[in-house]
């Protein structure tokens, strides 16, 4: 496969073409969509009058929580037409449920194909999978369908157990991982105890998910120099949700997400649900193209992120979503500064004595935010305690309350038996 040609096209073409989907997937939704029918008809939108995607601005979005109430109501097909059931993480509230049709499955395959494309896996390449594919996780199926549809080889290993993963590393040599990015320290750490010379194990590169590689100018946070400091490999991001069901993947150029404009309409919205300007930071707001089970009209992902415009080296002229700052439920007012987990994150990762952590955040008496950090480490000390606040007051200038625990007691809460990803922040102010 190769990179598709709207995604090199003039900015004024990739438009056209976009409005050309919208127009389709309006009259589709309006026609299909219990939810939307029922909302187009209450606020009178008659959906022939949007005709240009500035014109979008005219519908009102749509939330987790409409899909959380309404979840049935999205569904635009006869249930016999479902091929697969998918079901979001719930990190975020109550788990929605997305009903996918071959069409879509098609379609999952082809944005992932075009994704790897975009991250440099080639046809014939062999991609060692470590996620799970099974309990409803809609990712892992799409990395086994996009990687089938353009012709790379599959390692379908799931998702940690670090002796399996080096197992087949060693035995099937594959040239890219897909894996969550803080597993690859894991890996390391492994193959150091065991006397595995992992930079000569022909790994080239992993796809990332789940975790932020960069800061917020594509420099690498100290997640990713942890990793690469060590292991000579190309990392790559990846941003992508169950509700698009589609991704924004790295280039090798590493300097944001590409949009597939073929799949995707993204807005980036003000707490009011304006548009930011060019440059601008705000809630990622997105309408699909070409769903056919459950399409989204304007969906709020919940994500603050900042996009950017700039023709990439690659050759794509598509705008580019740069790294997540967080997540709006996540929010946090701590002392006069608002704060998100993957700046606490990313500090916390420069701590190699610190093997993982979780951030609680709470409601004090006064009605305000406070923080709890447990940080798993087998070497606790009041130095390395100081060192974590001071370095936590230098670059964020707050200091919340840090209790060390160790990796088996944190690991407890860090992934219980339903979850399907590590939970690193728990919000108990609700």
């Amino acid at each position: 496969m190769n990179i598709p040609s709207i995604e090199k096209a003039p900015l004024h073409e990739i438009k056209i073409h976009q409005e050309v989907r919208l127009r389709e997937a309006l009259e589709y939704v309006a026609e299909n969509s219990p939810y939307y029918k029922v909302l187009f008809n209450r606020e009178g939108i008659d959906v022939a009058s949007i005709k240009k995607l500035e014109d979008l601005q005219q519908l009102p979005v749509t939330t987790k929580e409409h899909l959380q109430e309404f979840n049935d109501d999205f569904l635009c097909v006869p249930r016999t037409k479902i091929v697969d059931y998918t079901t979001t993480s719930g990190t975020s509230g109550k788990p929605v449920t997305f009903g996918l049709t071959d069409k879509d499955l098609d379609r999952l395959a082809y944005n992932e194909a075009i994704s790897f494309i975009c991250s440099g896996v080639q046809e014939g390449d062999v991609v060692q999978l470590m996620t799970t594919i099974d309990r409803r996780f809609m990712a892992g199926l799409a990395y086994f369908l996009g990687l089938r549809k353009m012709g790379a080889g599959v390692i379908r290993v799931g998702a940690g157990i670090p002796e399996l993963q080096w197992d087949s590393i060693l035995k099937y040599k594959p040239a890219y991982l897909i894996t969550v990015p803080s597993f690859l320290l894991k890996l390391i750490e492994y193959a150091e105890a065991h006397g595995i010379d992992y930079n000569a194990s022909g790994i080239r590169g992993a796809v990332c998910i789940g975790e932020p590689l960069r800061n917020q100018d594509f420099s690498m946070n100290m997640l990713s120099q942890k990793i690469t400091e060590k292991w000579d490999i190309k990392l790559f991001s990846t941003y992508a949700s169950t509700e698009m069901s589609t991704a924004f993947a790295e280039c090798e150029y590493q300097c944001g997400g590409h949009h597939h404009p073929e799949l995707i309409i993204a807005e980036v919205l003000d707490e009011k649900n304006n548009p930011v300007s060019n440059g601008g930071t705000g809630e990622l707001t997105v309408t699909t193209l070409g769903v056919e089970g459950m399409p989204l009209v304007r969906f709020k992902t919940g994500d603050i992120v900042q996009l950017h415009y700039e023709p990439c080296q690659c050759g794509r002229t598509t705008m580019r979503v740069g790294p997540v700052i967080g997540r709006t439920q996540q929010m946090i007012k701590y002392k006069g500064t608002t704060l998100y987990p993957p700046a606490m994150n990313d500090l916390l990762n420069a701590f190699s004595e610190i093997e993982g952590h979780i951030i609680e955040i709470s409601v004090n008496d006064l009605g305000t935010d406070e923080i709890l950090i447990k940080a798993a480490t087998k070497t606790p000390s009041e130095e390395l305690m100081l060192q974590v606040k001071d370095h936590f007051r230098a670059k964020l200038r707050v200091t919340p309350k840090i209790i060390f625990t160790t990796p088996e007691e944190l690991g407890k809460t860090m992934f219980p038996p339903m979850s399907r990803k590590p939970v690193n922040f728990i919000d108990r102010r609700s």
